[in-house]
């Protein structure tokens, strides 16, 4: 295990004595946090007698406001910069030695189960196989931020959720008959416009969808079309005929024609035959549907303002829409085929009842190898060959077996236990395979690979070299594209996006088309950090983004056109660039019909600067929107009035100003320069005393101590990193992890690869 840097630095730092400087405490801190007014619970007078290292949790709060420089609060007398450094270098250090004396790498729960994503992805890399979980398992609880951690019960309901889903799966993936025709349908969100080329599906066509299904069977599957309609149940926009395509793979199926029915019809006629009955063998394939542009879309010469075209009042559709497609099925099956799952599977075929059940053994080996990661013994093998023996022939048995596998708390849960013999209260490491499996579901949210199974298997993984070059395989590995879908949505809020809904009289050109925009361009910008391997400081001071048409229409970029996202880079007085100036953070931090500084103020302070404000009283009272004489009032006086209240001061001080420099972007995140018919004051502030202007302002201001930001990125990846709340005892660590990073300018590699040698990755606290 590498810690050379850290006690390098433990046993370099400055004063080590064991206590503060007490001279620069009595000065400008002990006034406030004393025995009598204990302000924020601190009684410095108290504390700065004894050792820093005896009492850690206060001195690391100490330590995180000094850091970011925001104790004294601002209008306070304050240290000079030498003395602050001085400072936070002193108790930095002494927190760190009283920490690597008695090492504490804390402790994630004994069992964790798979969550929704862990499991989705976990199936995939050990059948071969893509499945919708969100219909088979419940969705996971939040704590500290993320899914992964409260993981740790399954309760009878939750278990039985899980055989349906192991029944279901298990069948798919080796093939077995359907006992009944089945189905599935998928719907399009009412707010989608289709009057524009959508990014999957053919040039000249408009609208539609894509709709990655698995067949089950090599057999005839009937696939069936559903428009929209309004309110009044009538298809919407059909003034003339229209035809709607349907592909498979790539390959037209049928072209439909729809008609407007006569007066007085009903419009139930209108597709009641957009359906076909094919052929399809089993496996993944593509279903897509799209509307072939009319001759007079394909020759347009004046590009208009973008309008939302959608199933509202205010926007009646001027064309039909595809409200949802169904897939029947299977009739008449022949056979399972020859799917991607059944090669995985099957890695042999017995041609006689002699060679079945060896083979049935070398099947389950190799699964149960990958999906309990680690090596199976034979003892493991008598349950799953039970269940293989009470069903014939050989392929129901090897399903029956799966199907024991995939609800085995083996698979299900991840199993850290303490070594016997082991002290308790002591840190100890984890073992090879243990670290394999912290690695992968860190990196790909699912189950190790052969490679890094083998490598730990062989006990060297815990070799610091190998640990790096395992590490930058599996971030390279497309699989590691889920810390953008998965972390970086869950940091970063994007999961909410789907249940934001813009008020239509104030936003009435908002529509679904927008909200997935926003998510792809932060999605695709986060991933070019990653793959980049830029600094993540880049995250707020990049001159770039990924926009198309759509977004670009509604952000005023001109002279970009489809539905394809692609690159644009800016110049230096540009509106957009990083996080803090892209539509998705700017409207999940905005109320459904204007902007909130608070909440913006709140989210900067708590997911890029790592301050967590406390918690509002009970029963705040609402923004008031008008002057007495009715005027409207802006958002920066609405705001004036509710500082006003004494319950409410202390913390709006903190979140407001921070809020206040981005009122520039509207609440979907368009720029503007007025409210309330007043020019936009974009001065704002951090809690530091730093003011400035506008989004510039803060994101200069935010990065004039990168580290501030470098440390929260790493504390929030360390905590989807472990499945755990950060502790106390995980602030040395992270200070490490912030240090070694530096240098390489805190390059997204640097802090993964560091967050991977800490001890509290690479270590475990027995109970």
């Amino acid at each position: 295990m590498r810690f050379p840097a850290f006690w390098l630095l433990l046993f370099t730092a400055g004063d080590l004595s064991g206590a503060p400087d007490q001279a620069v405490l009595d000065k400008y801190c002990v006034g406030c946090h004393n025995a009598q007014t204990r302000t924020s619970g601190l009684e410095l007078d108290a504390l700065s007698k004894a050792p820093v290292g005896a009492h850690p949790e206060a001195w690391e709060k100490v330590v995180r406001r000094l850091r970011a420089r925001y104790m004294p609060p601002a209008g306070l007398p304050r240290p000079d910069e030498k003395s602050y450094q001085a400072l936070v270098s002193s108790l930095e250090a002494q927190l760190d030695r009283a920490a690597a004396a008695k090492l504490n790498p804390g402790r994630p729960e004994s069992f964790r189960r798979l969550n929704c994503t862990e499991y989705k992805n976990s199936i995939r890399d050990l059948l071969s196989l893509d499945v919708d979980v969100s219909a088979l398992l419940p969705s996971d609880e939040v704590s500290h931020g993320f899914d992964n951690v409260s993981v740790g019960d399954l309760s009878p309901t939750l278990l039985e959720r899980y055989l349906n889903a192991a029944r279901k799966i298990s069948r798919l993936a080796v093939g077995l008959p359907s006992r009944s025709p089945g189905g599935v349908t998928v719907n399009l969100p009412p707010d989608l416009t289709q009057e524009e080329h959508f990014e999957d599906l053919p040039l000249g066509t408009r609208g539609g969808m894509v709709l990655q299904h698995t067949f089950p069977l090599d057999a005839q599957y009937e696939i069936q079309l559903r428009l929209a309609r309004d309110r009044n149940e009538m298809v919407e926009g059909l003034t003339g005929p229209h035809q709607v395509e349907l592909m498979l793979d790539g390959e037209r199926v049928k072209l439909f024609t729809v008609n407007r029915p006569s007066k007085g019809d009903d419009h139930s006629v209108v597709d009641r035959d957009l359906k076909v009955k094919l052929f399809v063998k089993a496996g993944p394939h593509a279903i897509a549907v799209a509307f072939p542009k009319q001759p007079s879309y394909l020759l347009e010469t004046e590009r208009q303002p973008y309008q939302a075209h959608f199933n509202m009042d205010r926007h009646p559709r001027i064309r039909p829409a595809v409200y949802s497609v169904s897939v029947n099925g299977p009739f008449d099956a022949q056979g399972p085929g020859e799917t991607p799952s059944r090669r995985r599977i099957f890695a042999c075929r017995p041609s006689t009842p002699a060679e079945e059940e060896p083979c049935a053994k070398r099947i389950l080996t190799s699964l149960m190898r990958r999906a309990y990661r680690r090596p199976v013994t034979a003892a493991d093998l008598e349950v799953p060959l039970k269940f293989y023996r009470q069903s014939k022939p050989f392929e129901a048995g090897v399903e029956m077996a799966l199907r024991s596998v995939l609800v085995s708390p083996e698979f299900l849960f991840r199993v850290e236990q303490d070594p016997a013999g082991v002290a308790p209260k002591t840190a100890y490491k984890l073992s090879n395979l243990e670290l394999a499996t912290r690695l992968s579901f860190f990196l790909w949210s699912s189950i190790p690979d052969d490679e890094l199974l083998d490598t730990a298997i062989a006990g060297k993984l815990t070799d610091p070299a190998v640990l790096t070059k395992q590490t930058r395989r599996l971030l390279a590995d497309p699989r590691s594209r889920v810390l953008t879908t998965n972390f970086a949505e869950q940091w970063l809020y994007l999961r909410n996006l789907n249940n934001i809904a813009p008020d239509m009289r104030v936003f009435p050109d908002f529509d679904d088309n927008l909200r997935q925009a926003f998510r792809q361009e932060t999605e695709l910008f986060f991933e070019s950090i990653m793959r980049e391997d830029r600094g993540v400081i880049d995250l707020l001071r990049a001159n770039y983004t990924f926009v198309n048409e759509r977004l670009a229409k509604h952000y005023g970029l001109p002279n970009i056109y489809g539905s394809h996202f692609r690159r644009v880079t800016f110049d230096n007085n540009a509106v957009r660039g990083g996080l803090l100036r892209q539509g998705a953070i700017l409207m999940v931090t905005s109320y459904a019909t204007r902007t909130s500084p608070v909440i913006r103020g709140k989210w900067i302070l708590e997911n890029l600067l790592g301050v967590t404000p406390p918690p509002p009283p009970a029963a705040v009272p609402a923004l008031k929107e008008k002057h007495d004489d009715g005027k409207l009032l802006t958002m920066r006086e609405r705001l004036a009035q509710h500082r006003d209240n004494p319950a409410c001061s202390s913390c709006h001080k903190l979140m407001d100003p921070v809020g206040f420099s981005l009122e520039n972007y509207d609440a979907v995140g368009r720029w503007r320069t007025v409210d309330a018919a007043a020019p936009i004051d974009s001065a704002g502030g951090l809690p530091d005393g730093s003011k400035f202007n506008g989004v510039t302002g803060l994101e200069q201001a935010i990065l004039a101590r990168p580290e501030i930001f470098a440390g929260t990125f790493a504390e929030k990846l360390l905590t989807y990193a472990l499945g755990r709340g950060i502790e106390v005892s995980d602030a040395p660590a992270v200070r490490q992890i912030v240090r070694q990073s530096q240098p390489q300018g805190y390059k997204f590699s640097s802090i993964v690869l560091e967050i991977v040698q800490s001890a509290p990755f690479q270590m475990r606290r027995s109970l």
